[in-house]
């Protein structure tokens, strides 16, 4: 619901080019909100049972990945599974929630939508390797941690209390505290989600909010496919290479 509601009220702001601006719809937040909590509420409950689930195993498989080395039975199985992965991703992906805030879309053709968009302006390239929902992570897990080391020593100095005791406070405050900081890395997130669904759709909405955000975001996009064509031109080298060795071998 958060998601929706950041993703939403961002692609107003960048649309109306600015918070402040006269053509911005009066008590905006409150609209989405409404809409969030009636017309897309379905789509979101959908959504939220697929979507984490595989964006987590998506990084697993893609963390097996680097560590298998030259195992090629190993690895044509993993690469089955992370195309079966790159499948579902096409149906319950993260981008969907702006495509449902902005168009009022069910939530596959929304994550269908916004990666054939994706794909279409090249954008997907940026996105793999975008590592800001890592960095969350990292910070909604050490946010979790402060929390519940924070409460074992509270408990211990108030209540000089035994170990048992301060396992279970510091867990039940680590969780606590993840969940809390959860919900706030959630809106950075979603702004995140929002630009890249915005600049792939419109890329002067980007211009117009911020001019040299624009610039670095275009000279990465940029670099990324010159890297992947660069990749690609040197797998069908590779391939014709090996073509014309088993051709000699044969002769």
């Amino acid at each position: 619901m958060v998601h929706v509601i950041v993703s939403g009220m961002v692609f107003l702001v960048l649309i109306h080019g600015g918070r402040e601006a006269a053509s911005m719809p009066p008590n905006s937040l409150m609209k989405v909100i409404r809409y969030t909590l009636t017309t897309s509420f379905g789509s979101i409950c959908y959504g939220s049972l697929f979507t984490a689930a595989i964006r987590t195993l998506r990084w697993e498989i893609r963390g097996l990945r680097s560590k298998i080395g030259k195992n090629e039975c190993l690895l044509c199985c993993v690469d089955l599974m992370f195309h079966l992965v790159e499948t579902l991703v096409r149906f319950f992906n993260k981008y969907a929630y702006v495509q449902i805030a902005v168009y009022g879309k069910g939530f596959n053709r929304s994550a269908r939508d916004a990666w054939e968009l994706f794909q279409s302006t090249g954008v997907e390239s940026l996105v793999a390797y975008d590592c800001s929902g890592a960095v969350l992570l990292m910070g909604t897990l050490l946010g979790g941690l402060i929390t519940g080391t924070c409460a074992a020593i509270w408990t211990h100095i108030k209540w000089e209390a035994k170990n048992e005791r301060m396992l279970m406070v510091g867990s039940t405050a680590m969780l606590m505290g993840m969940v809390l900081v959860g919900v706030a890395m959630v809106v950075v997130e979603s702004a995140v989600t929002s630009m890249y669904i915005c600049y792939a759709e419109d890329p002067l909405l980007i211009h117009r909010w911020d001019a040299e955000f624009f610039s670095q975001l275009s000279e990465a996009l940029h670099q990324r496919l010159r890297h992947r064509s660069a990749r690609g031109r040197e797998a069908l080298t590779q391939n014709r290479f090996d073509v014309n060795i088993q051709e000699s071998v044969s002769l």
